[in-house]
């Protein structure tokens, strides 16, 4: 299985030197814009420690609340742990690289290419489940691999782990583990399949998710529930857009190397035993076309794709002639630059309309929110005073409600609530609340809210001092009022997508 070969030596220098200036480059930058509405959620969650959220595991909200209470409620504050963990996944990933033979420089290029991924770049700059899913699932590929490659059954004590963290924080993992399955089963070597190694290493994995898939059944499986609105909502978009995404989710100039890494296994015979992770991605792919699942969920895996198809993609251009390594250069410098001003706060926020915000939505998503708790705090004052202590103020979705709880205090306003994902199992507010419902965002006519909160009169509508047109530009505050105390009422406000 390729066990007697020696690897190359890890060459700790050049990719220390690129995660070096990985993490100068992302701590530089950590604090332009302000939090993403996301990432309000985690650091309001992270406030609420439990096994388990409507939409997510526990992990990610974890690893807010402790970057937040080291380095301080901030988004630079915050987004340490994202930094952290893209500095891992690059050392991972090439770790991946070597693990295939790469040497220094296969090593180095895959380093670098996943440093200037957009995907990368991306969920480095900002704290996402994806920050820690995209570490896991490299992880997990390469201890998968090194398990594939060696046949030394201890390995997968390290892929059960893997599975078991991962399963805690997005459960996309088990994508990866039913494609590298398949793959297995398809290709081999499925020597590994027959040791009591395996049994070890699924008991670990079960035992790290059991409290995690405990807390959903209790709360009857609502993650399943909000998977099932995301695809049906958003499922033939996906579908229509899966493919098109796998091109440039990374980088389109990374496609030549991370197909190269699909060829390579069927044609070096000593790297038969990585046929599953070429077969892996299809499976994954799929998967995800059967189900309406986002693009971005496979992107994960290109990455052990591009450390494979490292080594070949650099002979490749080695043998090129002089005007092809320059185009290709050039290329390569071009979606650098793409990358870059579309994966990281690089430009003036007053920017980002146009293109950039069509390529890549969520930097708008990080601006205006002070302005946003100024906009609710001027509608708040219009509530006369006598009628304030029994006033409530509602909230369309979680970044809203984030926003509030983050910078209403300081603006004179009171706990906020939003039955949307898991705000919902923080309310409902009290039913002596009886007074006037601040509402921010419109009801949907024929909605159950729209029997259940009336009457309303809009006092306000947002605009952020930027003019970025995100999703909380032109959301107008009405007053209104509630028909049914809101014990009755919550439960058929509750949204799940």
């Amino acid at each position: 299985m390729g066990a007697s070969r020696a690897l190359p030596r890890f060459a700790a220098r050049p990719v220390g030197i690129v995660v070096a200036v990985q993490a100068i480059v992302l701590t530089a930058l950590s604090g332009r814009y302000g939090f993403h509405r996301d990432e309000l959620y985690f650091v309001a969650a992270g406030h609420r420690p439990g096994w388990g959220y409507i939409d997510n595991p526990p992990i990610t909200p974890w690893l807010a609340r402790a970057s937040t209470a080291v380095f301080g409620e901030t988004p630079a504050g915050l987004r340490v742990v994202a930094t952290l963990l893209g500095m891992a996944t690059v050392v991972v990933v090439a770790l991946i690289a070597r693990e295939f033979g790469g040497g220094r420089g296969a090593q180095l290029f895959t380093a670098i290419a996943t440093a200037l991924s957009s995907y990368v770049l991306v969920m480095s700059h900002m704290l996402a489940t994806n920050s820690a899913d995209v570490l896991l699932w490299s992880v997990l590929a390469l201890a998968g691999l090194r398990l594939l490659r060696t046949g030394d059954g201890r390995w997968w004590l390290a892929v059960g782990a893997a599975a078991g963290v991962g399963l805690a924080n997005k459960w996309l993992v088990l994508l990866l583990l039913s494609g590298l399955a398949v793959g297995v089963a398809v290709a081999g070597p499925r020597g590994v399949l027959r040791t009591w190694w395996f049994a070890a290493g699924a008991g670990i994995a079960v035992v790290l998710a059991a409290p995690v898939v405990l807390w959903q059944a209790a709360h009857g499986w609502p993650m399943l529930t909000v998977a099932g609105g995301i695809s049906a909502d958003d499922g033939t978009e996906n579908r229509l857009l899966f493919v098109p995404m796998q091109l440039v989710l990374l980088s389109p100039v990374l496609v030549p190397v991370w197909v190269a890494g699909l060829v390579r296994p069927w044609r070096d015979p000593g790297l038969r035993w990585a046929r599953s992770l070429a077969i892996a991605y299809p499976v994954v792919c799929a998967e995800l076309l059967v189900v309406g699942g986002k693009p971005y969920y496979s992107v994960p895996l290109l990455l052990p794709l591009v450390a494979l198809g490292a080594e070949p993609a650099l002979r490749r251009f080695g043998r090129a002639g002089t005007t092809r390594r320059a185009l290709t250069g050039a290329a390569a410098a071009v979606c650098v630059v793409v990358s870059v001003l579309i994966g990281l706060p690089v430009v003036p926020a007053a920017a980002l309309n146009g293109p950039l915000l069509a390529m890549n939505k969520e930097p708008g998503e990080q601006v205006g929110w002070p302005d946003f708790a100024g906009t609710v705090a001027g509608a708040w004052a219009r509530i006369p005073a006598t009628e304030r202590d029994t006033a409530v103020i509602v909230t369309g979705n979680y970044g809203e409600a984030g926003a509030l709880e983050r910078y209403g205090p300081e603006r004179g306003l009171p706990q906020a609530y939003s039955p949307h994902m898991t705000y919902a199992d923080w309310g409902p507010p009290p039913d002596r609340l009886v007074g006037p419902v601040l509402l921010v965002g419109r009801i949907r006519p024929g909605s159950p809210a729209s029997r259940l909160i009336t009457a309303c009169r809009a006092v306000a509508k947002h605009h952020n001092a930027e003019g970025v047109d995100n999703d909380e530009e032109g959301v107008v505050v009405s007053l209104c009022t509630l028909t049914r105390p809101w014990s009755v009422a919550w439960p058929q406000l509750r949204q799940y997508y």
